[in-house]
């Protein structure tokens, strides 16, 4: 079984689960400041929150095997372990918080919760949109059923094959671990700059080589993403306030289409551009993979009918609030460029080659549609 980011493959069977406890206080939560240990902290959205609780005035731990960017943050507290049977290091410590943003299999996350259930009084578990049995239902709330590990998979942590399921059963471990004094967020795709998967970071820097640029599917296609500084900043006001439950960690606010998507980067740069609307099925057919050859557009179609809409509702209304895509986009190009890297030969770099694009560009005005 494959999660849905394997175009046209189908999840598991359904697994109902609760959605956790509904918003509400976390009993003697401290208000100001808070210290928060970050289990990870160091990748991608890990430092924009780190940012977040220091901006606001909180004192943060990071505790991780400190190989990933062990210079960030200097002045911050770190303690050096690996969570995966390397947990001594965090006892006879007490902390207002957890945030942890780097949970994948159960066992690893179970350990993690049940080590920290008496040293401290909130667990934010950064889950993934991904959890879901199925995504044929526009709309799609926290409630909807869960995907379920196959029998035939008992035990497994292939993250790569059973990414949702798993993710599934870590946030039952932070649930067990503690009932009344968990949040559990579930984001789309987390974007901005510092993003470590470009897949966002492709369309900015496509937009801004200007030229004649493919762009996938119909125009009405629906988007979501989130922007890492919106996520960070909503996830340490939510600490703040003690706020408790599940939460689609999606993003805008309101319905983006694939082509106010395109226009909105389109905007923060003066290069020439135009775009050419090339249909879904005339790229599925030449085996053009949604997210992986064309980041970021999954057309809602089949089985895949909700991607782009899931409901933000219950996130709006615990205080998650948005940036202009164009500030996203202007910031993540800011980003690139000062990484002084050709695109071609950044470690990532999804997408489109520009002779491919051309390539199909061709062929689809040649078919004159």
């Amino acid at each position: 079984m494959t999660d849905r980011r394997s175009f046209l493959a189908a999840t598991g069977a359904a697994l109902s689960l609760s959605a956790g406890v509904r918003p509400g206080p976390v009993p003697g939560v401290a208000r100001a400041p808070l210290r928060i240990l970050f289990i990870g902290g160091t990748g991608f959205i890990g430092p924009h929150m780190v940012q977040a609780a220091l901006d606001r005035g909180h004192l943060p731990t990071i505790f991780n095997r400190g190989r990933t960017n062990p210079g960030l943050f200097p002045k911050v507290e770190k303690l050096i372990g690996d969570r995966d049977g390397g947990l001594g290091v965090l006892a006879g410590r007490q902390w207002d918080a957890v945030i942890d943003t780097s949970g994948y299999v159960p066992r690893v996350v179970r350990a993690s919760a049940q080590q920290l259930k008496a040293q401290a009084r909130h667990y934010l578990f950064i889950s993934t949109g991904d959890v879901y049995r199925d995504y044929s239902v526009e709309g799609l709330d926290e409630d909807h059923p869960k995907a379920v590990l196959p029998d035939s998979a008992a035990g497994s942590e292939d993250t790569g094959k059973y990414y949702g399921p798993l993710k599934v059963l870590c946030e039952a471990e932070v649930r067990a671990a503690f009932p009344e004094r968990h949040t559990i967020v579930r984001p789309g795709w987390i974007v901005g700059p510092g993003d470590n998967l470009n897949l966002f970071t492709y369309w900015p820097v496509r937009i801004d080589r200007g030229g004649e640029v493919l762009a996938p599917g119909d125009p009405t296609d629906p988007v979501q993403i989130i922007d890492a500084r919106d996520l960070a900043e909503w996830v340490v006001r939510m600490l703040e306030k003690g706020t408790t439950g599940s939460y689609n960690g999606f993003g805008p606010g309101s319905r983006l289409s694939i082509a106010e998507f395109l226009y909105g980067i389109r905007a923060v740069t003066s290069a020439d551009v135009r775009f050419s609307w090339v249909p879904t099925q005339f790229l599925l057919d030449r085996k053009v993979r949604p997210w992986g050859d064309i980041p970021i557009w999954y057309p809602p179609i089949g089985a895949f009918k909700g991607n782009g809409l899931f409901s933000t509702t219950r996130a709006v209304a615990a205080g998650l609030t948005f940036r202009p895509l164009a500030v996203t986009a202007r910031d993540t190009l800011e980003w690139y460029r000062s990484l002084g890297t050709p695109w071609e030969s950044l470690q990532r770099h999804p997408g489109l080659t520009l002779a491919r694009e051309a390539e199909l560009l061709a062929e689809w005005h040649r078919s004159g549609k």
